[in-house]
């Protein structure tokens, strides 16, 4: 159930000409990266997928360098340091025994985003490291700079157990969606509308996410549609331990599931496991506090063909404008493109359930958003709320 976002993303960052697109190649073995004498060879971010011993599939980006220059450069070294705010590990290389304003920027650029980092000294054939730098860049920053030579393989082992050490846990670890929730045998109803947004012949991520996350807690999925709910709940020796549903159905099933039965959305799942629940929580009752004129940007972490039944294009916008009966502007933003319109000339950001991405990505995505105290909500949170049924959807959660 791993796609690509959902690995970890290991980066590779430096200046020009310092072995970027060679290290990339050392570390997996394969000619993936063009390497070239000639400066700027790479240009926008190059990424190879790789099985790292004890962490499984991890993301290889390799980036362009962050002291190019001239109009294009500059834009490079932005597209890098974009790439730097998604990543769970940067490895920054060194070269020549320079430490200044480049690799300065990309540390603060990590601390500002907590991105791990480690240092590693390139090309030390060429010029070897003084132990005046090492010991200054050891000193400051807290790292030692480990020193390889792509044209020995003595080095590869070694620096793979460096960067498996160095990667957070929680970028791979898998974190059940459900524990403490449920338990072992209790039956949780799944409730999954099939119209012209689902996918051909099968279901959405989050749905598969969620269902594998009962059965990884040995628990019992009834799965239904929204039509046969009454009939599934009829059918059952006793109440459900909890019911899922689908957000955009949100209004119907909570008038059939009895108030006694823990009830919430997929997205609300996704929510509570990504990180900033409680942000989300907070955020959504600014709902009722939104004017005229105000404009809401809907975050999709995906991108998917567009329907007249789409959540966050059509449906959410529309319950907003009628729940509000204020005069509002959407503005949809897909995958982790940049934003085109300043953060701040938003009122409330709506992010999707995530399914796609990691938690450490979500969390970047809204952080301008959190540093502007701007409010952010979820799309399961805000249907709920939207509903009227907030406090119940989020109560399973809550101790």
């Amino acid at each position: 159930m791993k796609g690509n976002e959902l690995k970890p993303r290991i980066g590779i960052f430096g200046r020009r000409n310092y072995g970027k697109s060679s290290l990339i190649n050392y570390l997996t073995g394969q000619n993936i990266a063009i390497v070239s004498d000639t400066p700027g060879a790479t240009t926008d971010p190059v990424r190879k997928t790789m099985e790292l011993g004890g962490v499984g599939p991890v993301i290889w980006i390799d980036t362009a360098g962050i002291d190019d220059s001239g109009a294009l450069g500059t834009m490079r070294v932005e597209k890098s340091l974009q790439e730097l705010k998604q990543c769970d590990l940067a490895v920054i290389i060194l070269s020549e025994n320079r430490f200044e304003e480049p690799e300065e920027t990309l540390v603060e650029n990590c601390k500002k985003s907590k991105v791990p980092f480690i240092f590693v000294f390139s090309q030390s054939d060429r010029v070897s490291p003084s132990s005046a730098f090492l010991d200054s860049v050891s000193r400051k920053y807290g790292v030692t700079p480990y020193i390889y030579n792509i044209s020995s393989l003595e080095y590869r082992l070694p620096l793979l157990d460096l960067i498996r050490d160095a990667l957070p846990e929680s970028a791979y670890r898998h974190q059940s969606l459900l524990a403490g929730i449920i338990a072992p045998s209790d039956r949780i109803v799944m409730v999954t509308p099939i119209d012209s947004s689902a996918p051909e012949g099968r279901m959405i991520l989050p749905q598969v996410q969620v269902l594998r996350d009962i059965l990884d807690n040995d628990a019992v999925a009834v799965v239904c549609k929204e039509t046969e709910l009454q009939s599934t709940l009829n059918s059952l020796p006793s109440p459900p331990r909890l019911v899922i549903t689908d957000s955009q159905v949100f209004g119907m099933v909570s008038q059939i599931v009895p108030e006694s039965v823990p009830l919430t959305s997929f997205s609300i799942v996704l929510a509570r496991a990504k990180g900033l629940f409680e942000e989300y929580i907070q955020g959504t009752s600014a709902i009722d506090s939104l004017n005229d004129g105000d404009r809401i940007l809907i975050l999709e972490s995906c991108t998917h063909n567009v329907t007249c039944e789409d959540i966050g294009r059509v449906k959410l916008p529309k319950l907003l404008l009628k729940h509000t009966g204020k005069q509002l502007h959407f503005d949809v933003v897909a995958g982790l493109t940049a934003l085109q319109t300043p953060i701040t000339d938003y009122s409330l950001v709506v992010q999707c359930g995530g399914c796609v991405v990691t938690p450490k990505q979500l969390v970047s995505r809204l952080a301008p958003a959190l540093d502007a105290n701007i409010p952010v909500s979820n799309y399961g949170l805000a249907l709920a709320y939207l509903n009227g049924i907030f406090p119940r959807a989020i109560r399973p959660f809550q101790k």
